[in-house]
């Protein structure tokens, strides 16, 4: 049985939040490892984009942190932080419509944050999503 993209993207969320640990632990990883560990079945959508992420990290840390409003991507939680960098990948380098990437993080974080953080993710996203550096 094949993963919906919903299902993947929650997946995907989970790996980036375990990686941002081992990160910041300084703890070896094989990316590979960490996606196999969190999933039964092969993924060619949650390869794509765990990698996509952790190839361009700097820049989507750099696109979310200019899209906060008195706030920065270090003082929100891990599993935020997945969430905001899952979208934005998404959004700068995927044809999934925009419209569908937003809504799919706004329900990842009503599911794992509180309703403060998922006006913040929908608000960044929006904002991320107007902004012409995405639309290039």
């Amino acid at each position: 049985m094949k993963l919906t993209r919903t299902e993947a993207r929650e997946k995907i969320m989970i790996i980036l939040y375990q990686i941002d640990f081992y990160i910041k632990d300084n703890i070896s990883f094989e990316v590979d490892e960490v996606i196999k560990e969190n999933l039964e079945m092969d993924s060619k959508y949650v390869r794509d984009i765990v990698n996509g992420v952790l190839e361009h990290l700097e820049e989507i840390d750099s696109i979310i942190n200019s899209n906060l409003e008195n706030w920065s991507l270090d003082r929100l939680g891990k599993t935020d932080k997945a969430i905001l960098r899952l979208a934005t990948y998404e959004l700068k380098y995927y044809d999934t419509p925009k419209v569908v990437v937003i809504n799919e993080a706004v329900e990842l974080s009503k599911k794992y944050s509180d309703d403060k953080v998922v006006k913040l993710v929908n608000a960044v996203l929006d904002k991320i999503r107007d902004n012409e550096e995405i639309n290039e």
